[in-house]
């Protein structure tokens, strides 16, 4: 059946920032394979946060999508959801590819009821059936999101998510290269990037961790330099966790938006830094990540997706509590993950056996 040359005009429906599109590359790479001759118009929520990247900062010119069709996200005002509802209409798709899986009969029905009302009679993603994360029993982990994604849309093909090429943002020449001239300061030195620095408090492992676990990685690698990556608001973060890395290092937090900043550690050896999206935008370049995640979530949901990762989680009794903000339990998941690990993970990535041995996403 597909690829379908007939379809003229694709909505696709995904909303979330940087590592919710991230997660969704292989799946809107399957739908540009499956229409390849359709405007592709991806309808999102605007950021809550006014400095959070937004789906269209991160595809750039990927040619995946075309352009974008924002919505007040969770909005309850009749105005707004009018709005969309004509602007949809308008638009005339030939297609709906909902990539929004829902655990909810309730919320599925509702999605297809207002996309109905929108005039949509051609919907793929919405299956008759709660979308859920599978457990695997033999290894204790969750089926990625980037997995339950695909699998809603699998009536279109295989998303196949081994292959690198479907992770890619189609970063250009130009991308590229200026990223290179960004990092000409480094002298052609291998290079280590880091974001320590996240929005939520959940998942922050704490400044003076990171500014430990700088130190003894200058001093057991003295040849690397270093690159800091953030958001504005996280400079100071950085450069405080950078302190005693006294070797050659950029700090670039609040200067680059997602894909330069993926065209930045596509020439690391490696990514260090929480859970975040920071850690997406590495896998999407095939750079291996070393992740330091709290328990707010289910083990093996949002790990990156790479074969070289290295994740370091400590499952308490209050996992998967989703909290942004956790006092009660004073963070006991992440803040007992001690320097020692995550050092011996980012050697693990570094060293000589470990790069010649395995093999890349």
């Amino acid at each position: 059946m597909y690829p379908d040359l007939s379809v003229r005009k694709v909505l696709i429906y995904r909303t979330g920032s940087l590592g919710d599109t991230i997660v969704a590359l292989p799946s809107l790479h399957l739908i540009a394979r499956a229409f390849p001759n359709a405007e592709r118009v991806l309808l999102t929520d605007l950021p809550v946060h006014p400095k959070a990247a937004t789906a269209m900062d991160v595809l750039g010119q990927s040619g995946l999508v075309h352009r974008d069709m924002r919505y007040a996200g969770a909005t309850r005002n009749l105005g707004e959801i009018l709005r969309t509802l004509r602007e949809i209409r308008s638009f005339r798709a030939d297609v709906l590819v909902h990539l929004m899986p829902r655990a909810l009969l309730s919320d599925a029905r509702r999605d297809r009821a207002f996309f109905r009302i929108a005039g949509l009679r051609r919907i793929v993603g919405l299956p008759g059936e709660i979308m859920k994360n599978r457990y695997d029993s033999t290894t204790g982990m969750y089926e990625p999101y980037a997995s339950l994604l695909a699998r809603s849309i699998a009536e279109l093909g295989d998303a196949e998510l081994e292959n690198p090429e479907n992770w890619s943002l189609h970063l250009s020449a130009a991308e590229l290269e200026s990223a290179r001239r960004v990092i000409v300061p480094l002298a052609g030195r291998p290079i280590l990037v880091c974001g320590p620095g996240t929005k939520m408090q959940s998942k922050d492992w704490g400044v003076e961790n990171w500014r430990a676990l700088l130190a003894r990685l200058h001093a057991r690698y003295p040849s690397y330099g270093l690159v800091l990556i953030g958001a504005p608001e996280e400079a100071d973060y950085c450069a405080y966790a950078a302190q005693d890395w006294t070797g050659p290092k950029l700090k670039l937090a609040g200067c680059l938006n997602p894909r330069e900043a993926a065209a930045v550690i596509k020439y690391a050896e490696a990514f260090v830094g929480p859970d975040s999206g920071p850690m997406h935008l590495a896998a999407s370049v095939g750079v291996p990540s070393v992740v330091v995640f709290s328990a707010r979530e289910r083990p093996g949901v949002w790990y990156p997706f790479g074969k070289r990762n290295q994740v370091i989680l400590h499952q308490t009794e209050c996992m998967g509590c989703l909290l942004q903000t956790c006092i009660e339990m004073g963070k006991k998941c992440i803040v007992s993950i001690t320097v020692d690990e995550m050092e011996r993970a980012v050697h693990a990535v570094l060293s000589p056996i470990a790069k010649a041995t395995t093999i890349p996403l």
